[in-house]
């Protein structure tokens, strides 16, 4: 089992910044993947962004490319997202998930292909 904690929701205003982290613990042996989704109320969850270790490689939702970054402390099995530049329409619960291994490109952004999630943090973007 893999617990994921996520931390550093919460609220701020259009065109400021806000980082998430996630860290995962309990017994597993790696984690290729570490990503993050989001869901806002009345909608479906959607991909945000996702790191594959084994790759070096980062994928992002069009809606955030060149505003959120995604990283990883390998060593701590933590997962960042900063996010800059932000947007009302960045107003959603975060969630954290990982997969043991890697996906095919095209499979990355689905959500249930993902083997745990976090609870959740709430991101609030006032205008």
């Amino acid at each position: 089992q893999v617990q994921l904690v996520e931390s550093g929701g919460g609220l701020a205003q259009a065109g400021g910044s806000l980082r998430l982290s996630c860290a995962a613990s309990g017994r597993f042996t790696s984690l290729d993947m570490m990503g993050w989704f989001r869901q806002a109320p009345g909608k479906e969850r959607e991909f945000v962004a996702v790191l594959i270790r084994s790759r070096r490689t980062q994928y992002y939702a069009d809606s955030v490319k060149g505003r959120f970054t995604i990283a990883r402390d390998s060593a701590e099995n933590t997962v960042y997202l900063q996010m800059n530049d932000l947007k009302p329409e960045d107003t959603s619960v975060y969630y954290c998930a990982v997969r043991h291994r890697a996906l095919v490109v095209s499979a990355v952004r689905d959500g249930r292909l993902y083997d745990f999630w976090g609870q959740g943090t709430q991101v609030t973007v006032s205008s």
